[in-house]
């Protein structure tokens, strides 16, 4: 089987695990489920400078990247958040993420970034509603390369 015929079902299933694991924590923060913020078991104070603003970057722009909706502007602020905490909270404490506990922000900023570069692939809203602007029948929808 070619890679190019795998290639854009397994970019957009990328962006939607990445997306649906982002939306978790930012859950977890917000509401105080799922353990809370950090296993906390309580949710972030509400407007708490940096804290609460992450968490709510983590569930609507990871909600956006889930459902492909605004995807690239989405994982290029969801990225640079996780830069932000990656250099901001872990780097401080030691050069490399598996001495500093940041090996999570890392990911996320690079997965996010792949996402922003390659876009959402097929699956998404975004390549939904261009394909309709384009005037492509329901019936004749079909992933964009």
């Amino acid at each position: 089987m070619p890679i190019s015929r795998v290639a854009d079902p397994v970019l957009s299933l990328f962006r939607i695990v990445v997306g649906l694991l982002f939306t978790l924590r930012g859950v977890a923060s917000v509401f105080g489920v799922l353990g809370g913020h950090r296993g906390s078991g309580h949710a972030v104070e509400f407007a708490v400078w940096p804290t609460w603003w992450a968490a709510m970057i983590q569930l609507v722009g990871g909600l956006l990247v889930l459902v492909g909706l605004w995807s690239r502007v989405a994982a290029i602020v969801c990225s640079g958040s996780m830069a932000y905490a990656y250099f901001v909270v872990h780097q401080p404490e030691a050069l490399l993420p598996a001495q500093n506990g940041g090996e999570l922000s890392a990911l996320f900023c690079w997965a996010f970034f792949l996402v922003a570069i390659l876009g959402p692939g097929s699956w998404a809203l975004d390549t939904l509603l261009r394909q309709r602007r384009q005037g492509v029948p329901a019936t004749e929808l079909a992933p964009v390369a």
